[in-house]
Order: C-alpha cells, then sequence, then structure tokens
C-alpha cells in the first residue's frame, strides 16, 4: 500500500525541499496580518467593552451615593431646623436656617467669580505666543 500523495504547499514545487521560499512567506504573511490585526481590534474591542461596563456600574453607584448624601444634607438641615424650634418659633428656625444656607451660598459664589477671573481669557495665550513664534522662524525671520 502507498501512501496518499498530498500537495505541496503553496510556493514549493514537489521536488523542492520542505523548506518554503520567500515568496510562499511573504504571501502567507500577506493573508495572515489583515486576520491578525482584525483579531487584535475584536479583543480590543471586547476588552473595552467589559471596562466600559464595569466603569458603567461604578459611576452608577457613585451617582446613587451622591443623591443620598444630597438627601443626607436635607434630613440634617430639617433636624437643624427641628432644633432651633424648641427655642424659636418654627418660621424662624426655617428662616435662620435658610439665611445660613444663603450666605454660604454667596461666599461661595464670590470665591468662585475671583477665582474664575482670575483664570484670565480662556484662550492657551503661551501657546499662541510659541506657535507665532515658530510661524516666524519658519518664514525666516528669525525672531527671539
Amino acid at each position: 500500500m502507498t501512501a496518499p500523495h498530498t500537495p505541496p504547499p503553496p510556493g514549493v514545487s514537489a521536488g523542492a525541499s520542505s523548506e518554503p521560499t520567500v515568496g510562499a512567506l511573504v504571501h502567507d504573511l500577506t493573508q495572515q496580518v489583515p486576520d491578525l490585526i482584525r483579531s487584535e481590534l475584536r479583543l480590543a474591542q471586547a476588552e473595552m467593552a467589559a471596562k466600559g461596563k464595569q466603569a458603567g456600574i461604578g459611576l452608577g453607584m457613585f451617582s446613587a451615593a451622591g443623591l443620598l448624601a444630597f438627601f443626607g444634607f436635607g434630613v440634617l438641615l430639617a433636624a437643624a431646623v427641628a432644633a432651633l424650634a424648641l427655642v424659636l418659633p418654627t418660621w424662624a428656625a426655617a428662616l435662620v436656617v435658610a439665611v445660613v444656607l444663603l450666605a454660604g451660598a454667596a461666599v461661595a459664589g464670590l470665591v468662585g467669580k475671583k477665582k474664575v477671573a482670575a483664570a484670565g481669557p480662556p484662550k492657551p495665550e503661551r501657546a499662541l505666543e510659541g506657535l507665532k513664534s515658530d510661524i516666524e522662524t519658519v518664514k525666516g525671520g528669525h525672531h527671539g
């Protein structure tokens, strides 16, 4: 019984050694590289989807924590009004707490306004100056 004849791989003649030619290797490479790139992209996409899902759950939990803290702060304010209502009429206690909150909001607003004004105009002035200098240098008017 004789062994069945198997054809040689592409680029290899029947009488040649079992080593593929450079042309065959390049041919194989050009066919395998796109497949490899596609599989790497699919892997990256799956990995990013998993990480995105986990980050989304984390952000949702963080948002829930913020909402619960907001409600907790509201309850603390109600407790402050109730405590003041022991020594003042209820309307006066609520008014005192509201005035304190509004004063805090005013102070925070003024500090924020000063910080925004101190930041200057919203353009990257140093980067623009550097770009202008680079343009002058390229044009040949060595500036600097």
